[in-house]
């Protein structure tokens, strides 16, 4: 937050700068006497008594504000206010050194209402109002008076102001007074401006999205955002994450059914899961007929270095010695089934045997029988089979066919989520562009 508010402080400088206009005291403008009458009373609003003249002569200030001598300044100031009869230039002048000194020394209390006393000048061009309600924003939101700062910023907006300048902060000032509807509807036109252009939406906008969704308990906004992140700015924790809200904390998620395809989607998407993840998964495995795939999970899971410690080290290395053994028979075996999955009256064989050939690096001739399974029907969980058709195009890298194969998968209990985040993940490698809804 230091930086945020030298970086606005440093904007605020800029926009409306430190110097107060050029001063030609009173004195200086009634030598003047070759100028016509009319022209030389106009003159004579615009000029300083030449007493003020000498406390806020603009070199002599700006030499003491280059030397960081505020104390001098701020004497200066308050002799010149302690002046009798002072015109409205006077105040002006004196608005504007007081409040290069206010910026210059970090003074929000005395820049604030000084702002305000310049703007209510009716000395400021359209372009100059422009800047300081820019620069009122800021200095509001960094005396942490966000509702004022919304104000202001909101002000810039409405009387033409380039709202891309004021986008960051409004949005922030707008989630830090509570604002959240607000905030949601500036970081959504933010993310969509950027997607429509052919660019990511920034990490921040994503984050405080999300962070702002989670405290409001607006969940379809919350994963929105969780799914932007995963596709543009892919880590473990965010997929974690996803695939806990999106799936199996929704209502309705068939953990016997699909607790295992959302594991291997897991698996694909993060570098390390949970040790209990990759046992579950291999049990599973191992229970449905899949050795191969239980020795892969627990092959991952020792290498990743999350199995064979602690406590459970020994069993660890048992379920894996089981799966290992188990994968070198079936390896032996699979070819047998093969005519008796083609005999069976429904295609669930057939399926079983193409995803079993998929996990042992067969991918491509796995493809052919899970679409037979798939063709001939019969089967108590279709989605499950499209699934594994999917993912078993993935692992043959036709990451187009399995988008496609992902794409038409509808289904409830999960099945949906689980292919709605493969279409991501493979988006991320090298897929079809896919953006998150």
């Amino acid at each position: 937050m230091a930086q945020f508010r030298l970086a606005r402080l440093c904007l605020m400088l800029a926009a409306i700068g430190v110097t107060a206009p050029a001063l030609v005291s009173s004195a200086h403008a009634q030598q003047k006497s070759d100028a016509p009458a009319a022209a030389a009373q106009a003159a004579a609003k615009d000029t300083v008594r030449p007493d003020m003249f000498k406390l806020l002569d603009p070199a002599a200030i700006k030499a003491l504000m280059d030397a960081k001598n505020f104390t001098e300044v701020q004497n200066r100031i308050a002799q010149a206010e302690a002046m009798p009869n002072r015109t409205p230039y006077e105040e002006y002048v004196i608005n504007r050194m007081k409040l290069s000194w206010a910026l210059g020394s970090e003074n929000n209390a005395v820049a604030l209402p000084t702002m305000e006393a310049i703007l209510n000048s009716g000395r400021l061009t359209p372009a100059e109002q422009l800047n300081y309600y820019q620069a009122l924003g800021d200095a509001n939101f960094n005396a942490k008076n966000y509702p004022k700062a919304v104000e202001w910023y909101n002000r810039f907006v409405k009387e033409g102001g380039d709202a891309s300048k004021v986008r960051f902060a409004l949005s922030r000032a707008q989630t830090n007074s509570g604002n959240f509807a607000g905030a949601k509807e500036l970081l959504m036109a933010n993310i969509n401006d950027a997607k429509k252009a052919g660019q990511k939406p920034t990490e921040n906008d994503l984050r405080l999205l999300g962070q702002e969704a989670n405290k409001a308990k607006d969940t379809a906004t919350y994963l929105f955002a969780l799914e932007n992140l995963v596709q543009h700015y892919p880590t473990d924790d965010f997929w974690m994450d996803l695939l806990s809200r999106g799936i199996t904390r929704k209502a309705g998620f068939d953990e016997p059914t699909y607790g295992a395809d959302m594991l291997r989607l897991e698996m694909a998407a993060v570098k390390a899961m949970p040790p209990e993840h990759y046992t579950y998964l291999a049990e599973v495995a191992l229970r449905d007929g899949f050795p191969a795939e239980a020795k892969e999970v627990l092959d991952a899971g020792f290498a990743s270095g999350v199995l064979g410690k602690g406590s459970d080290a020994k069993t660890h290395t048992a379920l894996r010695s089981k799966a290992t053994k188990q994968a070198a028979d079936d390896v032996k075996t699979i070819g047998a089934g093969e005519a008796n999955a083609a005999k069976a009256k429904t295609g669930a064989g057939l399926v079983n045997l193409g995803w079993a050939y998929a996990t042992m690096g067969q991918a491509d001739k796995g493809i052919g029988f899970i679409q037979q399974g798939i063709a001939k029907g019969g089967l108590k969980a279709p989605d499950e089979a499209k699934l594994r058709l999917g993912m078993a195009q993935a692992r043959a890298g036709k990451k187009a066919e399995a988008i496609q194969t992902f794409q038409g998968i509808n289904g409830k209990g999960g099945a949906a989520d689980i292919a709605k985040y493969w279409v991501i993940l493979l988006q991320q490698q090298g897929g079809a562009a896919v953006a998150a809804q």
